[in-house]
């Protein structure tokens, strides 16, 4: 599966801000394209929380929520970036 399409599947699952109505799938698609570019510059968990906190507090304003409940998020977005990573050096 596509990076980005798993990363879609991710938000939509964490759903942080609540627009999770079951059939709008896509709906994170915005924040995937403006996340995905700044993964590389993560070192952590901990970075990866701060570009979502930043990512979607651009999109959502105040309706983001604080930094902490992107926590898990972060958490499963590393692993997800890291495994990619792996991946990636090992075909090298």
């Amino acid at each position: 599966m596509e990076l980005a399409t798993e990363l879609l599947a991710m938000f939509f699952r964490a759903d942080p801000v609540g627009i999770n109505f079951e059939t709008n799938t896509d709906e994170y698609e915005p924040e995937v394209r403006t996340v995905l570019p700044r993964l590389p510059d993560a070192s952590n968990a901990i970075d990866v929380q701060r570009i979502l906190h930043e990512e979607f507090s651009a999109w959502f304003g105040s309706s983001a929520g604080p930094a902490e409940q992107y926590e898990s998020l972060a958490r499963d977005v590393w692993q997800l970036w890291s495994r990619t990573q792996e991946i990636q050096a090992d075909r090298l």
